[in-house]
């Protein structure tokens, strides 16, 4: 097995790419050893020391480190180690009722803002995710109110020096271009 690895901006977070399907219908995302319990594959990659965070996309797996522990260097061959061992036993990503607490969320919003929100969904899903995945991470809806739009960011993005330059002037961009009603954009 044949596993590539991608830097993201985040220099905390690395992307593997194992050459299968990781997670076929949602994401998960365990920011400690509490969350990863409810995979196998997450419990293993919180074994290795210095790993602090880990995001299961489609197709890849996000890997964040303590910002103060060892380099990549010394935890990237054990990350892989873990990853290799994992696809190879057969054991499924997400453990038995796993995959029941991996949930979208609570949004709110207006239901006079339906339509609005509707098409924010929209844009996130076909213009902001698929380029989110490519850099090890994700955008997801939590809200809308008074022409704020508020946003999740996950995996490489969660934490990422650059995620306030990508939501200020690229995703907010994006939003008033298509919604004028759109003031601003807010990670929760």
């Amino acid at each position: 097995m044949f596993i590539q690895t991608e830097a993201t901006p985040n220099p905390a977070t690395l992307k593997f790419l194992p050459g299968r399907v990781v997670l076929a219908e949602a994401t998960f995302e365990a920011k400690d050893a509490e969350a990863a319990a409810r995979s196998p594959l997450a419990a293993a990659l919180f074994a290795v020391p210095g790993v602090s965070g880990v995001y299961f996309g489609h197709d890849f797996i996000s890997v964040t480190k303590a910002e103060d522990e060892s380099d990549w260097a010394q935890v990237k061959p054990a990350v892989l180690g873990a990853i290799m061992e994992h696809f190879q036993s057969g054991v499924p990503v997400m453990a038995e009722g796993g995959h029941d607490a991996i949930e979208p969320g609570d949004e709110f919003y207006d239901e006079a803002d339906h339509d609005t929100v509707v098409t924010i969904k929209d844009l996130l899903e076909t213009r902001v995710r698929p380029a989110v995945a490519g850099d090890g991470g994700d955008i997801t809806f939590r809200g809308y109110k008074e022409g704020v739009v508020y946003l999740e960011m996950k995996g490489a993005c969660s934490g990422c020096p650059s995620s306030t330059a990508t939501l200020r002037h690229g995703v907010q961009n994006l939003f008033r271009h298509f919604l004028p009603e759109v003031r601003e954009v807010q990670a929760i």
